[in-house]
């Protein structure tokens, strides 16, 4: 979920910004660590420019080697732009078509037993080209590809093209592997290196983008990898293969495979969609009623995703988090008289189980992940006896309603009071972990109140 943490203060504002308050109660935030993500963004975009200005003024300079060819995979990629799946937000590779097709030019070394003397920046040239032009549509609805992930598709297919056409053109990687399975092998050896310095690229610009810790974006770029990851591997490394022996003509024989696959994750993803604004809408359900205040359940599944991403959650367990916090409330629908403000964290323990028992049952009438149903079940438990997901959501709806009712001061009073009930009510890394999160200035959470 997207929204911000109120902005630090303009000159003239009587009070500043809760992130700012907190960030002064820590004594001011690691100057270092504030200007690294910052640092990754420059370095990666700017590299990947470079790289495509001089790469397109190489290719324009001393012309096209193999036009045809050239051509060949350039409409590939521009095919697979055409049929991406989704904006240029999405989490993962958006046009897998298009990136299997550059693999393969990436990696390409003859074409019908004839070899290829295209270099590194002819590639990146062709790519970036025929990545725009497939492109113009989107652009045109408004939806065009992010700038990271044009970046990282740069970065991608220049690493691939500069391990292997220098070699392959000087004779280097005949030498070594010969023409059978040896070469074979070291074509997927290559995919296998390009494939991690994707992962690496993807978790760098994520972490950039929203400073959650690296490590665990890491780790979910990595676990990702065997899903569409291979398949885009394995459809570049066999296109290539393909093209060495048979010619151009296997180009639309090995492409359709990955372009329905494409198409049908793309429905896939549109229903994941409809799935989870079906939730956010049975989320609204309680402040339609009366029973909760606007944006209160926006505004603990963003905290507790935050959370969850600085705590190393995966991205099941994220998910499952995020749903189960926009879900927390739906058990006071299930009361004669609505709680004032929704504030159940200070309702009696008694009271706050049977809320969260009614809630669990709403969920799983609703069909929604049983996973969900337990999170929302056992958020009022003594927090020892809780998942970590539960004691997520504990803190974070604790926190918004501590926050939303003390003035001005609420969200550094609300941080306080939190802390303080650590020994018996809140898991002490969770509260730590929400500090974090909040000193940061929250970039990635509503305003309360």
């Amino acid at each position: 979920m997207s929204a911000a943490l109120p902005e630090p203060g303009v000159e003239g504002r009587a009070h500043t910004s809760p992130s700012s308050r907190l960030r002064s109660s820590r004594g001011g935030p690691n100057r270092r660590a504030e200007r690294l993500p910052a640092t990754v963004s420059i370095l990666v975009y700017g590299a990947a420019g470079t790289l495509t200005l001089f790469a397109l003024c190489w290719t324009l300079w001393h012309g096209l080697d193999e036009g045809g060819v050239a051509l060949a995979f350039g409409g590939l990629v521009a095919v697979g732009e055409l049929a991406r799946w989704g904006a240029g937000g999405s989490e993962r590779e958006p046009a897998p078509l298009g990136a299997a097709g550059a693999l393969a030019y990436a990696l390409l070394g003859e074409v019908g037993g004839r070899p290829t003397h295209h270099g590194v920046f002819q590639v990146i040239a062709v790519v970036v080209a025929a990545a725009l032009v497939g492109a113009v549509p989107h652009v045109a609805l408004g939806r065009g590809p992010a700038l990271s992930h044009l970046a990282r598709r740069v970065l991608t297919v220049g690493f691939a093209a500069a391990c292997f056409q220098p070699l392959y053109n000087a004779g280097k990687l005949g030498e070594w592997a010969g023409q059978g399975p040896g070469f074979a092998v070291v074509i997927v050896a290559l995919l296998v290196l390009t494939a991690l310095c994707d992962a690496v690229l993807a978790a760098a610009m994520a972490y950039a983008r929203t400073r959650w810790p690296f490590g665990p974006l890491l780790r979910d770029e990595l676990r990702a990898m065997p899903g569409i990851g291979s398949a885009v591997c394995a459809t570049g490394a066999v296109m290539a293969l393909a093209v060495a022996v048979a010619g151009l003509w296997a180009l639309p024989v090995f492409s359709l495979p990955l372009l329905l696959t494409q198409l049908s994750f793309g429905r896939y993803a549109a229903v994941r969609t409809t799935y989870r604004q079906t939730i956010a809408s049975l989320a609204r359900s309680t402040e339609i009623a009366g029973y909760t205040p606007q944006g209160h359940a926006r505004r603990v599944a963003a905290l507790s995703r935050a959370v969850g991403r600085e705590l190393g959650l995966s991205a099941p367990d994220l998910a499952v988090l995020e749903y189960a916090a926009l879900m927390h409330d739906i058990g006071q629908l299930s009361l004669v008289d609505p709680v004032p403000a929704g504030a159940t964290a200070a309702l009696p323990d008694a009271e706050q189980r049977r809320i969260a028992l009614l809630g669990g049952a709403v969920v799983r009438q609703t069909g929604v992940n049983g996973a969900v149903a337990v999170v929302v079940e056992r958020q009022a438990d003594p927090y020892r006896e809780q998942p970590l997901t539960a004691r997520i959501v504990r803190t974070a709806n604790a926190y918004d309603e501590m926050a939303r009712t003390e003035g001005p001061g609420g969200p550094l009073n609300a941080l306080e009071r939190l802390r303080l009930a650590t020994g018996r009510d809140y898991q002490p890394e969770v509260v730590e972990a929400l500090a974090r999160v909040l000193s940061r200035g929250g970039h990635s959470l509503p305003p309360v109140g």
